[in-house]
Parts: C-alpha cells; structure tokens; sequence
C-alpha cells in the first residue's frame, strides 16, 4: 500500500459499533497513527475521526450513553469527519425519522434505501475526487445502505449510481458515504480523506 508520510497525522475511528477495525487496518497500512474512539477525551488528540458503517440507531444510543454526541458535534464544527453508511445517517441533518443524531451536515438521507442485507451489492464508480479517476473506477460495496434523498446549502453531491441516485457527499471538511470503501482493497477514498485533515 502507499503511505501518506505524514507520521505527525493522528485519525480517530468511532469505536462503539460496526466496521471500525477495517478503517484502522487501512489507515494503519498507510502510516497514519489511529485512536479507537470511546470516549469524548479520546476526541483531544485527534486531527479526523470516521464514524463506520454498523447499525445507525445502535450506535446512536451509545453515542447518546457515552456522552460524545455533543463533543462530536463541536469536534465537526471545524474538524474533518467522514461517516460511511451509518455514519453518513448519523451526520444527516433529516432522515425522516426519530433517532438519534449528530445532525453536522446539511443534507437528508434515507435508511436502509437499497433493501435488505440479501440485496447487497459491488458496483464500480467512477469518482472524480478521487486519484486516477478516470482510468480506475472505485469499488463500491453496499450492504443495507442509505441512499441521499438530496444535499442542501454547501453541501455537494460528489457520487452518483449510474440510475441518478447520489451515494456521497462533501460539506466542507465533512464527507459522507453510502457504501463501505473500507470493505475493499482500494485505499483511494481514504486518501482522499486524509487530504481534507
């Protein structure tokens, strides 16, 4: 794998619930120092933080019990956070329905929009953000994913399906997925974020 090379960067991964590991794997394989995040003083020496994919309402709650949802939205306010999956519902500003959430980004998503884990699904995107682009498509795994309903203010779209539906978004420092990059060998998303930190 390609190393960033900046030894000093230090991103913290939401550790409560969900695919967390699979990001630390990555981003230790590109050098960069990781915190498994539990706690709100484990948000004081990190530069990012990426909220995994997992079951959106459970790791609400223990967001909610571990008392970091209020420290992860001032942490959002001027540093860089990536939600993939449930990450991105977590970030939504309007979801269509009563749970917990951060709230950070102007945009509105719809849970499990692509059916059931039996309709999980690989495609292939082609992502201008992101490094290659043009010649190397990205691997996108979606399992039980949300889909955006629509972003608002700065926040824009930067990925579609090939049917119209748009599956990320970036706002500034925050940047949100439907699928899971940390699921594939493709170490480019996460690149991508790190050039946001």
């Amino acid at each position: 794998m390609v190393k960033l090379g900046d030894e000093d960067m230090k991103i913290g991964v939401l550790a409560l619930q969900g695919a967390f590991i699979e990001h630390i794997h990555i981003l230790q394989a590109l050098g960069i120092e990781t915190v498994e995040v539990r706690l709100p003083k484990d948000l004081d020496s990190i530069d990012a933080i990426i909220i995994p994919g997992g079951e959106s309402t459970t790791i609400g709650k223990l967001a909610l019990m571990y008392n970091l949802i209020n420290p992860l939205r001032h942490f959002s306010a001027d540093k860089p956070v990536w939600g993939t999956c449930a990450g991105m519902v977590l970030m939504a500003k309007e979801i269509g329905r009563d749970q917990t959430l951060l709230g950070v980004m102007d945009i509105v998503v719809e849970r499990n929009a692509f059916g059931r884990q039996v309709d999980s699904f690989e495609t292939n995107l082609y992502v201008n953000v992101l490094k290659d682009w043009k010649s190397r498509p990205f691997p996108c795994v979606f399992i039980r994913s949300p889909r955006l309903v629509k972003t608002r203010g700065k926040a824009k779209e930067i990925a579609r399906l090939e049917d119209g539906t748009a599956v990320a978004a970036r706002e500034g420092k925050l940047l949100v997925t439907s699928f899971h990059p940390e699921l594939t060998e493709d170490i480019r998303f996460h690149q991508y974020f790190m050039s946001l930190v």
